[in-house]
């Protein structure tokens, strides 16, 4: 498929009850309103993609640039690639999820993940802290450096509640990745989960609700999921 084929595609499925409600959420035109479920009829038909993942993007259309993010090939992706399109993702579906998938699915997502959250940018630094949360749930633990993980948790008790709005959320949600995917380090997630308590977010007058840390984590454990790798940080 070409990128005009697709557009044409993802115009037929656009919804405007789904449009309004990503509006709400912070999407902006060009798009068509397209349920990730349709996308993902799309995506059937082109696989992953390099070259077609990079046109679709460079489109600005938020429903293209999502799925950008679902076709993109972690292998052929580059950091520069990368760098450019957090730059381009203008809102948190696309900077707290499509391009963060991707990155993390990389070798060098945990790179990205640190630089990105020191870059002072609110929607950068989310960025950053959910690469860092997706690279540890598809990632083996021998592979990750533990260390820095401690270090990051004891980062985010002193500094979540003082930090930008969407940062706080996805501060929050490291943590609850950590303690459900790193196995050493989940005690410790669930002392830092106590102390950060409620995560207040402004979710822009939608009914979105910001998770527990503690409660998410001790249902990781009951269910026995703690320390089962995802095999694609993408959903």
């Amino acid at each position: 498929m070409t990128v005009q084929e697709i557009l044409i595609e993802l115009e037929k499925f656009g919804d405007e009850t789904t449009k309004n409600t990503l509006k709400k959420h912070g999407a902006r035109e060009p798009f068509f309103g397209v349920r990730v479920a349709d996308l993902k009829k799309i995506l059937k038909k082109t696989k992953k993609n390099h070259e077609l993942s990079l046109e679709l993007y460079e489109t600005g259309n938020s429903d293209a640039m999502y799925l950008a993010g679902l076709m993109a090939d972690e292998k052929k992706i580059t950091k520069e690639q990368l760098e450019k399109w957090v730059d381009q993702a203008y809102w948190y579906y696309l900077n707290e999820f499509a391009v963060p998938w991707v990155a993390a699915e990389t070798e060098y997502g945990f790179e990205l993940g640190l630089k990105w959250i020191a870059s002072g940018e609110e929607r950068i630094i989310s960025a950053g802290w959910a690469t860092l949360a997706n690279y540890a749930a598809v990632h083996q633990d021998e592979d990750l450096d533990i260390d820095a993980y401690n270090k990051l948790l004891d980062t985010i008790v002193k500094e979540i509640h003082n930090s930008q709005n969407r940062v706080r959320y996805t501060m929050n949600g490291f943590v609850i990745s950590v303690g459900t995917y790193i196995k050493e380090l989940t005690a410790k997630t669930q002392e830092v989960a106590l102390k950060i308590g409620k995560v207040n977010v402004n979710m822009g007058g939608t009914a979105c609700k910001v998770p527990l840390a503690k409660d998410y984590i001790e249902k990781s454990i009951d269910k026995g999921k703690v320390g089962k790798k995802r095999k694609t940080a993408r959903c």
